[in-house]
């Protein structure tokens, strides 16, 4: 939700993420959204790490000035990444989504006495665990691959398939990538603790040279990681019609909450 930020405050506190305890030694040496050191609060067993945040900067209207500036935003997205992703590898944490602000670290600490079941819990359930993309794009003119190479009609037949398929107009190639697409979605979420879809990138954020038709998240046990991986090199091989990209371990930005995330335009507390 919204709220109007006290003009007699000039310093809120930008939420990172929250984890079980955290090192003040290791938050010294990585630099919050001000370039100081994050610090953490502690309330309810829990420890949320923030950045100071200047509201002349991060109060609401400056707030919704700096989230239409894209090169403010790259900015400020890759300083909270870099925040939760140190954290994520030091254990468990559940991140913060982008822009999240709090009046002072009291209401921080507030948070945390009133969400702490649930942040617990959120904890149990990613311990040990990271979060793993794969991305699928299309390989143009790549036809799916077959148990068989000849099936009815002989070799003469089975030729003519083929060049009939590699003929086949754009759409029909979307098509057959769709599929194999939510082929091996299918089959790594069976592998995977959780897992998630989500909407494919846009050629000019992805900056590849055909379109994707899979972006998916999968929330891995450490010890399966091997596993998965050769899991998806085998279904690279199983379906030739598009590529596999396989990235991480992220931090768990996708199964922190249920639910479409809410858009990050006004200083929020409750939200998130």
């Amino acid at each position: 939700m919204s709220t109007a930020l006290d003009p007699a405050v000039s310093v809120g506190a930008w939420l990172h993420g929250v984890v079980r305890d955290v090192d003040p030694a290791a938050l010294a040496t990585v630099p919050g959204m001000d370039g100081a050191p994050v610090r953490a609060v502690r309330a309810a067993g829990l420890a949320a790490v923030v950045s100071a945040a200047p509201l002349t900067e991060y109060g609401e209207e400056a707030l919704r000035r700096n989230l239409e500036d894209l090169a403010w935003l790259e900015r400020a997205a890759r300083a909270h990444h870099a925040v939760v992703d140190a954290l994520s590898r030091a254990g468990a944490v559940v991140p913060a989504r982008l822009a999240i602000v709090h009046h002072d670290e009291t209401r921080v600490a507030a948070m945390l006495a009133e969400r702490q079941a649930e942040l617990t819990a959120a904890l149990d359930r990613l311990t040990g665990r990271g979060e793993w993309g794969v991305k699928g794009y299309v390989v143009p003119g790549a036809l799916p691959r077959t148990e068989t190479t000849t099936g009815a009609g002989g070799a003469g037949a089975a030729y003519l398939r083929r060049r009939r398929a590699q003929l086949t107009a754009r759409d029909e190639g979307q098509r057959i990538a769709g599929e194999a697409a939510a082929a091996v979605h299918a089959a790594l979420a069976g592998y995977a603790v959780a897992a998630r879809r989500h909407a494919p990138q846009d050629r000019r954020l992805s900056g590849a040279a055909t379109a994707m038709v899979l972006n998916g998240a999968y929330l891995v046990q450490g010890t399966g990681v091997d596993g998965f991986a050769g899991l998806v090199r085998e279904l690279a091989d199983r379906h030739p019609e598009i590529r596999l990209e396989l990235t991480g371990p992220w931090p768990p930005y996708s199964f922190v909450a249920d639910g479409p995330e809410q858009p990050a335009h006004t200083v929020r507390e409750a939200a998130w």
